[in-house]
């Protein structure tokens, strides 16, 4: 009996090594899924987020990735989220739904746009008193025009076919945005161009009085003895 004790004892410590590793293995994997859960949470707020800054749910969200990952994000992989949602609508009413948001969100974003550049038309004169405002480096035109003006509308055609950049000040808008809009959708001023700032829309505030000597429409563009009429 007693060369059979080390025997035993020798089959027990196994035994004893396996229950110590056990409750590392436990650990081990609770660890792993308290950060599989982390994870998710912190996805799952993301996407609210994103959805939240579309105006759109979470379930839109999820729809638009959905969408992405298939055949129209294939062949326009550049969609946002409104565009995206809004070709592949399912019902009229998704569609009408989606359009709304979009015209909604342009607007404040055009609203944005044009409150910053009054800021920055106002800035100009104030930090730099009788200097027109140059918008970069790139030899860009600076056009004067009034509403219902036959000879401005033809001024304005032939340098839209130019493509040069190009600063528009409508005289007469009294500082009113939404007289620069009527405008600009009037005379279908490129609102890619706008976006990119290839084209600026802007109010007179008094500059054609100071530069554009009487006449309408005027051209001016920028020279090394300061800004001259381009006509």
């Amino acid at each position: 009996m007693k060369h059979m004790i080390p025997l035993l004892l020798c089959g027990v410590l196994p035994l004893a090594t396996l229950a110590q590793a056990s409750p590392s293995v436990s650990q081990e994997k609770e660890s792993s899924q308290v950060v599989t859960t982390t994870l998710q949470a912190l996805e799952q707020q993301q996407m609210k987020q994103q959805a939240q800054a579309w105006g759109l749910s979470v379930e839109e969200w999820e729809r638009y990735e959905q969408l992405k990952q298939g055949r129209r994000g294939l062949l326009s992989p550049g969609l946002d989220p409104l565009t995206m949602l809004g070709i592949e609508a399912r019902t009229d009413e998704e569609r009408r739904h989606y359009a709304e948001l979009t015209v909604k969100q342009d607007y404040q974003r055009v609203e944005a746009e044009l409150a910053f550049q009054r800021e920055v038309n106002d800035a100009w004169p104030r930090l730099f008193p009788g200097i027109l405002p140059v918008q970069d480096d790139e030899s860009r035109l600076a056009l004067f025009v009034r509403a219902e003006c036959p000879p401005c509308d033809r001024k304005l055609t032939q340098l839209l076919a130019t493509n040069r950049p190009l600063d528009i000040y409508l005289v007469g808008s009294g500082g009113k945005d939404e007289a620069v809009r009527a405008w600009a959708k009037k005379h279908n001023i490129p609102a890619d161009k706008v976006k990119s700032r290839r084209i600026t829309l802007n109010h007179d505030g008094g500059k054609w009085l100071k530069y554009g000597n009487g006449l309408m429409p005027v051209v001016l563009q920028q020279e090394g003895n300061g800004w001259q009429p381009a006509n």
